[in-house]
């Protein structure tokens, strides 16, 4: 068990942390989420006491760790940690990256680290990889090496600080399933993560951290679908949205398409779906609306409700009352048609910016019309 007691933490006249109150049961995995700069990877690495408090207390199982004189040696045997950027020794091999701290902090034999090494690896599905260098790695493959090494230690408790934020799209998947498999596993986990989905899979408690404190705490489901405090409230709906202003027609539409694939990929839309949403944006904004405009102003707001898979675009444009499907375009429009099951147009008659409204719902994956 974890017990933060009146936990406060300064850096000079900063405070970094506030008044954490905070108990982590055995066998609970806690997901910390909150905007950048809330503290929420100072709180973690408090825990292994990488940072000191300023004030407070902290317990695992019942021993103040921060107590005076307290081995903190003895309180990192306890504690695994996963950095988001690995931290693996780049002169030696996998395997031995993983044998190392068992050989030097928990003095095993190399036999005994060899074995434990082995069967870690089995575990991260790495083992075709024991007597490679990290250099020979992908960025999730070294991420899985790191938490390999992390679980030799056979902690009580395994802390992931981002342990995804370095990777590339393509490359989270395996590492969320293979913390996923420890979740399931009845480790006592804390994971500070940008990726909601994943928190929202494997945790049992969800902290939101605001105004450098705990701000909200509860279930994933409180947290995501019914939060009650009014920033906890901003921050899930603006995770859940993808705004875009057009104001010139020199947008830079390759950034415009990058910003939709990242929250794409972020909110866990299927490939179909991003494809077809990728086109609604081009057919729709830039071929028929931005055509029109010789001083745009488009607001463009994506949404996407992982509980209904409904991904909705709404688009707001000035300019004279125009219909798309009136348009001269018939090319575009019909390309916005197939990747669309409903179009929907509304005139804005008392909006002093915009005009026009068009609501679309991109078509489902198991749509094939």
């Amino acid at each position: 068990m974890i017990k933060f007691e009146n936990v406060t933490k300064r850096f000079g006249n900063e405070v970094v942390n506030r008044n954490i109150n905070l108990t982590i049961n055995d066998g609970e995995v806690i997901s910390i989420i909150g905007p950048s700069g809330a503290g929420k990877s100072t709180l973690m690495r408090m825990i292994n006491l990488l940072e000191i408090p300023s004030e407070g207390k902290i317990f695992i199982d019942d021993e103040e760790v921060t107590a005076p004189g307290y081995d903190i040696v003895h309180a990192r045997k306890m504690i695994g940690m996963v950095f988001q950027d690995f931290h693996l020794f780049k002169h030696i091999t996998v395997i031995e990256n993983i044998m190392r701290p068992q050989i030097d902090v928990l003095y095993k034999s190399i036999p005994e680290a060899y074995k434990v090494s082995k069967r870690l690896l089995d575990l991260v599905s790495l083992s075709e990889k024991a007597y490679s260098y990290p250099s020979e790695l992908s960025g999730g493959q070294k991420q899985r090496v790191a938490i390999a090494r992390a679980l030799a230690m056979d902690p009580k408790i395994i802390l992931f600080d981002e342990p995804t934020s370095a990777l590339d799209p393509n490359m989270v998947e395996e590492v969320e399933e293979v913390i996923g498999e420890l979740a399931q596993m009845g480790k006592t986990m804390v994971v500070v993560t940008h990726e909601m989905e994943f928190a929202r899979k494997i945790s049992n408690r969800i902290i939101y951290m605001d105004e450098n404190t705990i701000y909200e705490e509860g279930t994933p489901d409180e947290i995501f679908d019914n939060p009650k405090r009014a920033k906890t409230k901003r921050f899930v709906n603006n995770l859940k949205l993808l705004t875009i202003n057009i104001e010139n027609k020199d947008k830079d539409f390759w950034e415009v398409g990058a910003e939709i694939a990242r929250y794409a990929n972020k909110n866990h839309i299927s490939p179909k779906s991003k494809t077809r949403l990728n086109l609604a944006f081009e057919e729709l904004v830039r071929e028929i609306i931005l055509d029109r405009l010789d001083e745009p102003k488009i607001n463009v707001v994506i949404e996407y409700s992982k509980k209904t898979d409904v991904l909705k675009m709404t688009v707001k444009y000035n300019g004279d009352y125009f219909d798309p499907k009136d348009t001269d375009n018939d090319l575009s429009y019909h390309v916005l048609s197939s990747a669309t099951s409903e179009i929907k147009y509304s005139e804005l008659k008392d909006d002093e910016t915009y005009n026009n409204l068009v609501e679309i719902i991109i078509k489902q994956a198991s749509e094939n019309k």
